[in-house]
């Protein structure tokens, strides 16, 4: 029975947590809660911490890094928990797995893939490039094995409130009423649902060959918000409409505000098109996208549920 260790027990580190368990593998999920999940060990731990997380993770095949901290909180935590994951994966042998996005990209010129240069657009997107760039330093100097996954913003039951595909976009929705968005709902954007991510993580953790480089999950759709609006109609029976929320106002609220001071610094992600390319990945692994419809009827009926 294989061991792996997951930082981190939000929503990608739980459905991670599942389908290896499910896999038969042994899990753990260390968090500064301790937060149990289901058929997983739960141990409180500080993933900043070199030594503590060192100890935690001896005897797991692979380290999947799944926090994410505050958005306002990455440049004070990000860094060291870079380092630490580095300092485990080095005393234990156990091969790493960063749980990334796509932010290091900034504006995009076209679809992004696996090899599109970084071009930071603010400092979150930094942050992500440094901490990717230390592991992979890490694993070109022989010291361990590292891969990162990355996704675009994702969607599926639980995804929340803070999520741009998430209960204040589809909610207002099924009850026929209006949603507001960041940025222009036009404009194409990728979109990644929550299992498809943990089986991307999956399958790269079971390739020695996927490591030392990036790879991109699968995205279910690459539609406009207004599109999707639209799809979530012909589903529920009930229209509701999209109403942009005007950049000057996501920067003012950003002046009381740290959370919505950084989504408005990273909302060029919606007045741009956002695209992922995850070809190379899809057929590397044999790792389709779940269709769309299907992925976003299970979306809305876990919305009516709660």
């Amino acid at each position: 029975m294989a061991q792996q260790f997951i930082l981190g027990a939000g929503l990608i580190g739980a459905e991670l947590a599942r389908q290896l368990s499910s896999a038969g593998d042994q899990v753990t999920v260390g968090s500064r809660r301790g937060t149990q999940l289901a058929g997983s060990k739960a141990v409180v731990v500080d993933g900043s911490d070199g030594q503590a997380l060192s100890e935690a993770v001896k005897g797991a095949e692979t380290l999947f890094i799944c926090t994410n901290p505050p958005y306002h909180t990455w440049a004070a935590e990000w860094p060291p928990i870079g380092r630490a994951a580095i300092a485990a994966a080095r005393s234990t042998g156990a091969r790493l797995v960063l749980m990334g996005n796509l932010y290091p990209h900034g504006i995009p010129s076209g679809p992004m893939t696996a090899q599109t240069p970084f071009h930071p657009e603010d400092t979150k997107g930094q942050i992500r490039a440094d901490l990717w760039l230390e592991m992979l330093h890490a694993h070109e100097r022989g010291e361990i094995q590292a891969a990162e996954v990355r996704a675009s913003d994702y969607f599926g039951p639980g995804a929340g409130e803070n999520a741009h595909l998430g209960d204040r976009f589809f909610g207002p929705l099924l009850a026929g009423k209006t949603a507001q968005v960041v940025g222009n709902p036009a404009l194409k954007h990728s979109w990644a649902f929550l299992p498809d991510i943990a089986r991307t993580l999956v399958a790269v953790a079971r390739d020695e060959d996927a490591f030392g480089r990036a790879w991109v999950t699968p995205h279910a759709s690459h539609d406009s918000r207004n599109s999707i609006a639209d799809q979530v109609a012909e589903i529920s029976g009930r229209r509701g409409k999209l109403s942009p929320i005007p950049g000057w106002l996501l920067r003012g609220l950003g002046l009381f505000n740290p959370r919505m001071r950084e989504v408005a610094a990273s909302s060029y992600q919606f007045t741009h098109e956002f695209i992922a390319d995850s070809t190379e990945t899809e057929s590397r692994f044999d790792l389709p996208a779940t269709p769309f419809e299907q992925a976003l009827v299970t979306t809305l009926d876990s919305i009516r549920s709660n």
